[in-house]
């Protein structure tokens, strides 16, 4: 939207959460609440956001990066003294000033824009934006003439009994005209019972100088509820988990128990997908069709192809390719790439390794910085031994290799293609193709060395 602004408040220390964190960065699927608030800003248009920062502001700072311009409020001496902390950005004589919660993370896309051009259309100097609440209580009321102009905010406790019967609340946001919103600003004073500069008085300011306000009455007043403590945040989580769920469903994919299913905002599942119960898929996942995950799963920041299948496995920031199995209780770790049509059996683990196509790794086996070829197959209880207690070595196994149960694979080594390793073995030399590898001692028998020894039979 040209010529307009998001300032998004959020130097508040929230009390209510008891957390060391600052509020707004406490997260719902996958994104900061702060994050959400700006995500529909921009959703929406608007190319130029402001945050106000106070409390954990370098935290706050570090989470936005250079997506925003900010303002610093040293001291939080109410709403319009935070306004007042971003004066410098706000145009002179043109433009729109859309002020926003940083801890209204359901505020969406669409009421920003339509309040935007609510604002406009009517060339208002200031809008509120509103909601109707059934039980209103401890929000400000909206007070409107015979012809429904705007006449003041009151707050609850000032609020007469007639106007707590009022059921339009004052959300805290708010769009002005520049202009107005400068002149206004230095008409506030902080002669209260809390000492503060409150952004309610622009609005008293504005209407006593004869300017025109408006209040933009939002759907769904859902938007405009802020997060104060850990209920509210789950609340607010639900509603959001559920759009995301709803979303992903409606384009091909099958969800079999939404309520124990969480999946991030940037997640993307292909249709034909079934996602089973307690299943947790985070960050930027992308899993494409006719796949099968879970149930008791989690994948983070992964890319899983067609037709994979993971069971009761965690997977994080890997590549798993078409049509492989994983699980049940497997892990695979940062920086692995499976391959096509591989299997990953139970009390797996794999770190840092890439998998070749049609390898076999069944159970209880590490494999740790290493290449493994195609068509290999790895035996019960295989370790690649890839650290010396100083650094991390790399393990290379050819194409077509089978290596048997309980062998120790000590980095840094290879194997070569079509190789053999025999049973029990522990590898610290390379393996050439072709060869078989034998590396424990020879079988003895000692015929009768029981008896010999005079060890007692145990028995009755």
């Amino acid at each position: 939207m040209e010529h307009s602004m998001a300032l998004i408040l959020a130097a508040g220390e929230g009390t209510r959460m008891k957390s060391r964190k600052a509020k707004v960065l406490h997260e719902i699927c996958g994104m900061s609440l702060l994050e959400w608030v700006h995500h529909s800003v921009k959703k929406a248009g608007i190319k130029k956001t402001v945050v106000v920062v106070g409390h954990k502001a370098e935290e706050v700072k570090e989470k936005m990066g250079d997506q925003v311009g900010y303002a610093f409020q040293k001291e939080q001496l109410g709403t319009g003294h935070a306004v007042m902390q971003a004066q410098d950005h706000i145009n002179n004589n043109e433009g729109h000033i859309l002020v926003l919660c940083g801890d209204t993370p359901l505020i969406s896309s669409e009421t920003i824009s339509e309040a935007v051009n609510f604002h406009k259309t009517y060339n208002n100097s200031a809008t509120i934006i509103t909601a109707e609440f059934q039980e209103p209580e401890g929000y400000g009321r909206i007070v409107r003439d015979e012809s429904g102009a705007v006449k003041k905010i009151v707050e609850h406790k000032d609020a007469k009994d007639d106007e707590k019967n009022i059921k339009e609340i004052n959300s805290g946001m708010y769009c002005f005209n520049a202009k107005d919103l400068k002149t206004a600003l230095a008409g506030l004073s902080n002669n209260n019972s809390q000492g503060e500069y409150y952004l309610t008085d622009t609005i008293e300011i504005l209407l006593n100088g004869g300017k025109n306000v408006g209040a933009y009455k939002v759907g769904d007043n859902k938007e405009v509820l802020g997060i104060n403590d850990r209920v509210q945040l789950a609340y607010a989580s639900g509603i959001i988990k559920n759009k995301i769920l709803e979303n992903i469903m409606r384009n091909g994919a099958t969800i079999i128990d939404p309520t124990s299913t969480y999946i991030d905002w940037g997640a993307k599942v292909g249709a034909d997908t079934v996602i089973y119960p307690s299943t947790f898929i985070r960050g930027k996942t992308q899993i494409g069709e006719n796949c099968t995950i879970g149930p008791g799963t989690t994948i983070e920041d992964c890319k899983i192809a067609c037709g994979a299948r993971i069971i009761n496995s965690v997977v994080c920031k890997s590549i798993v390719d078409e049509n492989t199995n994983i699980g049940p209780f497997a892990y695979i770790r940062p920086g692995s790439h499976i391959g096509r049509e591989v299997k990953i059996g139970d009390f797996v683990e794999i770190k840092k390794s890439k998998i070749g196509d049609g390898t076999k790794i069944s159970h209880l086996t590490y494999v740790g910085d290493a290449e493994i070829g195609k068509n290999v197959n790895l035996g019960c209880g295989v370790v690649v031994v890839n650290y010396d207690g100083q650094k991390k070595n790399k393990t290379v196994v050819g194409d077509n290799s089978f290596v048997g149960c309980n062998v120790n694979l000590i980095s840094p080594v290879e194997v070569g293609d079509n190789a053999y390793v025999a049973a029990g073995s522990t590898i610290t030399d390379s393996v050439p193709e072709n060869s078989l590898a034998i590396a424990r001692e020879r079988q003895i028998i000692k015929a009768d060395w029981v008896t010999k020894r005079g060890t007692p039979k145990k028995g009755k």
